[in-house]
């Protein structure tokens, strides 16, 4: 790939509002260059197709897509430039040449002693690749990914024709995973049960919530630096709920101890190169009382009523209302808490939905074979009924050309998971 102006240096220059630094080695990335070359070449059809010259990612997740280099902003901004010749990413002073090293095209670095540096460098790399002339330029841009702040300081920076929002196109072109992505999230879902036996196991009456969230994020984690030497190890995370704290899916870990008969939670979340995975299921400790176990069972056959409904040319909102006339019958669809699935690829609790992939009433996206999605059924009975608590199953499902492919293999239900 052509430099920029031979700004490539061995030293950062004195003051300088940008450069280029190639520190050590390109690193290896978790796909190869050939998923990443068709990657950039399923946007730059988009973008012809719309005429857009440039764009311009500021988003965690799709900068990772395309570039592979995840950031982690405290506070200052990132971004990824795609022109029709070149992927550049753009990234902050204190990470040095790391996002260089990580990601699959080139970068810039821009520092901090002048306010803005950051938005001189996308105008530099957008005056070369993107078209020159300010009034020559379309640039897409994440409506859903930029501030107002920042949407102002990109019309005084880079004078343009206009800007356009890509943010639900790039969403659509990330739905359908590539066989390199299949086989990332087959390992994460691998892992994933891998840390739900650590948790199952580290379960007793007077342990804390804490501990036996720690013990299943360390067996992923170890399992990740065994089969993913070459990956980040980061945000890697097990939620742990029990009694109580069971009545929100995304409660965080506490230092409750577990007491007989609780109602339990278990979330582990394996993260690997921005590729969030889970497994969740709901247990007992020793003992389960009949109205819990009544709505434990209702929850896990709609589980598995989703289960089979997932497969080519379901349409979404379908599938949920199937599974919202089955909870109906029971006269309990008042407990649902949320819809009862979602896409996975590029995703963390932080970053990366795929709204269009979600199995709720509002989505009315068409099922094809690449797409991976869960199923997660759960219902919440308040503390002053029978029954208490929060119940959550939770499998990951590959679309294939026939139907489904299940790669969760962590048992469910009163049979398995009844314990201590």
């Amino acid at each position: 790939m052509n430099k920029l102006d031979n700004q490539t240096t061995q030293t950062p220059p004195e003051r300088a509002e940008f450069f280029e630094l190639h520190n050590g080695e390109k690193a290896r990335l978790p796909f190869s260059e050939t998923e990443y070359a068709n990657r950039l070449s399923r946007l730059r059809a988009m973008m012809a197709d719309e005429n857009i010259s440039g764009v311009l990612l500021t988003s965690m997740h799709n900068i990772a897509y395309y570039s592979g280099f995840l950031y982690c902003s405290f506070g200052r901004p990132y971004g990824c430039v795609v022109t029709h010749d070149r992927c550049v990413t753009i990234s902050a002073n204190i990470d040095l040449s790391q996002p260089w090293r990580r990601s699959v095209g080139d970068n810039f670095i821009y520092t901090d002693w002048k306010r803005d540096n950051y938005w001189r460098t996308v105008k530099h790399v957008l005056k070369h690749d993107g078209g020159g002339d300010g009034h020559k330029l379309t640039l897409g841009i994440e409506e859903d990914f930029m501030t107002i702040q920042a949407r102002a300081k990109l019309d005084d920076f880079v004078p343009m024709a206009k800007a356009m929002d890509i943010s639900a196109a790039v969403m659509r072109l990330r739905m359908i995973k590539s066989a390199e992505e299949i086989a990332l999230i087959k390992g994460g879902a691998r892992v994933a049960d891998i840390g739900g036996a650590a948790v199952r196991d580290a379960i007793g009456t007077g342990v804390r919530e804490i501990d036996v969230a720690m013990a299943g994020r360390d067996a992923m984690e170890l399992a990740i630096a065994a089969a993913y030497p070459d990956s980040e190890l980061r945000d890697n995370w097990v939620w742990f709920q029990s009694g109580i704290n069971t009545d929100g899916a995304h409660n965080p870990v506490t230092c409750r101890r577990l007491q007989r008969g609780d109602i339990l939670s278990l979330n582990t979340f394996p993260m690997i190169s921005g590729y969030y995975t889970a497994l969740e299921r709901t247990l007992f400790l020793g003992e389960v009382d009949d109205a819990s176990l009544a709505i434990w069972q209702a929850n896990v056959a709609a589980h598995e009523l989703g289960l089979g409904l997932i497969k080519p040319g379901a349409k979404c909102s379908e599938i949920c209302e199937q599974i919202n006339a089955h909870f109906s019958e029971l006269d309990l669809l008042q407990y649902r808490t949320f819809g009862y699935g979602h896409s996975f690829g590029v995703l963390s609790h932080y970053y990366g939905r795929e709204a269009g992939l979600e199995l709720r009433e509002d989505i009315d996206t068409v099922l094809a074979p690449g797409m991976v999605v869960s199923i997660e059924p759960m219902l919440t009975i308040p503390q002053n009924l029978a029954g208490a608590g929060g119940y959550r199953e939770h499998d990951i499902l590959v679309v294939t050309e026939q139907g489904a492919e299940n790669i969760t293999g962590f048992p469910y239900g009163a049979e398995h998971n009844i314990v201590g």
